[in-house]
């Protein structure tokens, strides 16, 4: 598993990583109308630019090395709050699930973050995505929840996690 950087010539690739996870995590939880209002929105190419832009927001993709093909994105802001990193993205395709590629991905997250300085990661979790359970299994906790407005007549009804880095 190879975890590179992504640039905004990376931003198709994330963009066709994100429909195919989404089409797979969210068919039963989201109406098509709402998944694609949140995709146009959410990755358009305007939007993962201005993260790029951003020196404390990194995209990285998930490859591989095996099959030399790409699996998924992590995207997640350092300094978010203080000592405080927010994963804002993490989403592998659905052939890539049960091979240890989220649990690596959170261990890559993790030494990014103490690199940062940072000793805290939070996220946001969909309350009936299944992935509650795999982040549970990782060591986050919830520690509140939030109905949040995301335009459109739309809302997101998460859990709040998150993790405290052991020095």
């Amino acid at each position: 598993m190879k975890f590179i950087k992504a640039t905004e010539n990376d931003i198709p690739l994330i963009q066709d990583l994100a429909r195919r996870s989404w089409e797979n995590a969210y068919a039963e939880i989201l109406s098509n109308e709402q998944m694609e209002y949140m995709l146009s929105t959410m990755y358009s190419q305007e939007e993962i630019a201005t993260h790029l832009q951003n020196s404390n927001y990194h995209y990285y993709l998930i490859k591989d090395e095996n099959s030399d093909s790409f699996e998924g994105f992590i995207g997640y802001e350092n300094s978010y709050e203080e000592k405080t990193t927010k994963l804002h993205r993490i989403y592998l395709i659905p052939e890539s699930k049960g091979k240890g590629f989220g649990k690596g991905a959170l261990e890559f997250l993790n030494g990014k973050v103490e690199e940062s300085g940072d000793s805290r990661i939070i996220l946001n979790v969909n309350k009936f995505n299944s992935a509650k359970k795999f982040y549970e299994s990782q060591g986050f906790s919830i520690y509140d929840e939030g109905v949040f407005d995301i335009g459109n007549g739309y809302v997101m009804d998460d859990y709040l996690m998150e993790f405290t880095i052991k020095k």
